[in-house]
């Protein structure tokens, strides 16, 4: 195992830091927890020590954190594996389970007994184990001269050697993450437990109550939270599903508070975020606005409203399409609420206002032009490179690879088309067979063949109208002409003759498969043609690409070099981070004020028995009138969530929120509406972070549930 070696960037963090800077701003690395910065949050509340939240040879906070199935944060709760994460997170999985006899999206499950939880084949859970810097070894092989292929490929050899180095002998796995846009590279270690079990989830009416109307919105009254629970093999290892598998003994395991949270109560958040892009300049937010998000924002409704309309006359679709319908609309709603947010707070004068900056600090010096004079230039050329593609990189996935399911389905057959045109060994075709015969119940288990007949006539319909011509292969001439630009007939077609229309016309083809019958397939041949055309268009890019990498490097590299006394922290990739802040309300507009809890009084406001995202349970409403809380309420009143002011994005979604302590005092689920720019700037008055109560977590739990035996399982601080 690698040693853990952050000398250089600690003392960059010691010395840098701006102590004007806002403290709710910054996903931080919590391995480079610096003295000012320990200080800033221990005057705020923290009485931690900086080895108690982040230590690779002793038990601390980041050993009760994981990258929960690589998209979101799950935290243990308990000595046995008891794992917290948002609805949400389990959603997928609270699906899978359902049928329209156990329909736990509506009803909620809840296991009585460890022999009840549920197993989730391909559901992981990584913890952090080991991590160390290797800038030095990665520029000792590249060199600003290398054009990007170069550069990358020099980048993966040296990352391979050192992910070798670092788990040769080991059960575990790594990964070399890029800092800055290039500027620094760390080594991460991950420890990976593959049986996951799905103990407990309220139903949607309460994980998922307000739906996508409250999503993103502040006041919330959402109980977002799920319970699964980690296994190992008897020897504490790792290991695949199997009976005789043990619950995790983790290293550390949060106690949960049942305190509550009062105004100004000092909260740290640590977890995966996703993605950000806080260093995007004014020409990526203009062509962002252009020709991403109305793109997106409209293929997207165009799917929902298939979606959904078909969800609504059938209980069996409505569970087979929960999680795609809840996927596709998330991220649709925040495409629209970045859009607004980033016109009305002017986000792209802002960046202008940076840009000028950088510019004139580099004309002041010779050596800095030399460096960093044509950084802007770069910019400009690329952008308007990407420009001249338009928005098919964009149409593409949203219409066509996340458009009808048999796209992806008949991708897949790639490998065995290519086997069979060049007369491959029968022994070799027979192995394809046999791993494509594996994956058809996957493929299909929620599939309606009318939804995606539907999808496919209307996204081929948004591909041919919105893809400029000279991009646009030749495959529509052929559409066009057969069907008259109708699509719905060209649809109708497509899915009484394809060989991916149905399960059980796939496996009749994988009993006797022919070239000749993929190669007349309209499935086929539209998904083939257009990934050949995407692939095409992206080769034609890559100069483009070449250009923005290294913009981004140099641009990033000069502004720290211009603000030596300002901290900055690297954007979001899906590495371990740590954000500190306050409890609060917000003033979102003139005369309006948010307080920085709601009740579960507005939930009552809010229940509308006619609107599917706003019925609230029977048994809830009873505890609500009986004021029934135990030693969760606060006198006749039970919080259901609160805001603070940490720094967070997709990833964030069910990471723990902690007080001063390293006490879990709830759980993080979502942003606010006013400040939707929050992954390309931090909007300091307005950014809040949405969570769950702890005490309206332990209060379903054991008061609407009846799950006590998990409440006893669990370390409470009350």
């Amino acid at each position: 195992m690698k040693t853990y070696k952050i000398i250089a960037l600690f003392v960059v963090l010691v010395l840098g830091f701006n102590h004007t800077a806002k403290a709710d701003e910054g996903m931080w690395l919590p391995f480079m927890i610096s003295e000012v910065l320990h200080e800033q949050m221990q005057e705020k509340g923290l009485n931690l020590s900086r080895e108690e939240i982040f230590s690779l040879k002793e038990s601390s906070l980041k050993d009760a954190i994981v990258s929960f199935g690589g998209g979101c944060t799950g935290e243990i709760i308990s000595d046995q594996g008891l794992l917290l994460t948002n609805h949400h997170c389990g959603y997928g999985r609270i699906q899978s389970h359902s049928t329209t006899e156990n329909d736990y999206l509506s009803d909620g499950f809840w296991a009585m007994s460890m022999d009840e939880e549920l197993p989730n084949p391909n559901l992981f859970v990584n913890f952090l184990v080991d991590v160390e810097e290797v800038t030095d070894d990665i520029y000792a092989e590249i060199d600003e001269s290398m054009s990007k292929e170069e550069r990358t490929t020099a980048i993966s050899r040296v990352s391979n050697r050192l992910i070798d180095e670092a788990t040769e002998g080991t059960h575990y796995h790594a990964n070399v993450r890029s800092m800055f846009a290039g500027n620094e590279f760390f080594l991460f270690v991950y420890e990976r437990f593959d049986d996951v079990r799905l103990v407990g989830a309220p139903p949607s009416s309460i994980g998922k109550f307000g739906g996508d109307t409250d999503n993103w919105m502040w006041p919330r009254h959402t109980g977002d939270f799920a319970l699964f629970r980690v296994y190992t093999a008897p020897d504490g290892s790792p290991a695949s599903y199997h009976e005789e598998n043990i619950p995790l003994k983790p290293r550390h395991h949060l106690p949960v508070s049942a305190k509550g949270v009062q105004d100004g109560d000092f909260t740290m958040i640590l977890g995966f975020p996703g993605s950000t892009q806080r260093y995007l300049t004014s020409h990526g937010i203009n062509y962002k606005l252009e020709y991403e998000y109305p793109v997106r924002i409209d293929i997207r409704r165009k799917k929902l409203d298939i979606i959904e309309e078909a969800m609504a006359q059938s209980d069996e679709i409505r569970i087979k399409y929960a999680s795609k319908q809840s996927g596709i609309a998330n991220y649709w709603k925040n495409f629209i609420g970045v859009s607004n947010a980033l016109e009305r707070l002017n986000v792209a004068q802002s960046k202008k206002e940076i840009e000028a900056e950088f510019e004139n600090w580099v004309n002041e010096d010779a050596n800095r032009m030399e460096e960093y004079a044509h950084v802007m230039d770069l910019y400009s050329e690329a952008y308007e490179g990407y420009e001249s593609f338009q928005s098919h990189h964009f149409i593409f996935w949203e219409a066509i690879l996340t458009g009808p399911d048999v796209i992806r389905n008949a991708l897949a057959y790639r490998t065995l088309a290519n086997l069979m045109q060049e007369e491959a060994e029968d022994e070799k075709v027979a192995e394809e067979v046999e791993k494509l015969r594996e994956t058809i119940e996957g493929r299909y288990n929620n599939y309606d063949r009318g939804v995606d007949q539907e999808l496919w006539a209307a996204m081929i319909k948004v591909y041919n109208r919105d893809v400029p011509e000279a991009h646009k292969p030749e495959i529509f001439e052929d559409i066009n002409q057969t069907y008259q630009s109708d699509f719905s007939a060209f649809a109708h077609d497509v899915y009484n003759t394809s060989v991916f229309a149905t399960a059980d016309n796939l496996q009749n083809f994988l009993d006797k498969p022919t070239y000749e019958t993929l190669e007349d397939d309209w499935v086929f041949r539209v998904a083939t043609t257009l990934m050949d055309t995407y692939s095409a268009l992206q080769n034609q890019m890559s100069e483009y690409d070449d250009m923005l990498a290294t913009a981004e490097r140099l641009f990033i590299k000069g502004l720290k070099e211009m603000n030596p006394d300002k901290l900055y922290y690297p954007d979001a990739n899906s590495t371990m981070r740590f954000t500190y802040g306050t409890v609060g309300g917000y003033e979102p507009a003139d005369a309006v004020y948010y307080d920085y809890v709601t009740t579960l009084s507005g939930v009552m406001e809010k229940e509308d028995p006619e609107h599917h995202e706003f019925i609230v349970p029977q048994e809830l409403k009873d505890l609500y009138d009986a004021r029934d809380y135990s030693w969760y309420g606060e006198d006749d009143t039970m919080i259901v969530n609160f805001i603070a002011n940490n720094d967070i994005t997709g990833g964030n979604s069910g990471s723990p929120v902690l007080d001063g302590d390293g006490n879990l005092i709830g759980l993080a689920f979502d942003g606010n509406w006013e400040a939707m720019s929050m992954d390309i700037l931090f909007e300091h008055q307005m950014q809040k972070c949405i969570n769950v109560d702890a005490r309206y977590i332990l209060f379903i739990i054991d008061k609407f549930a009846g799950a006590s035996h998990l409440i006893d399982e669990m370390t409470i601080v009350r």
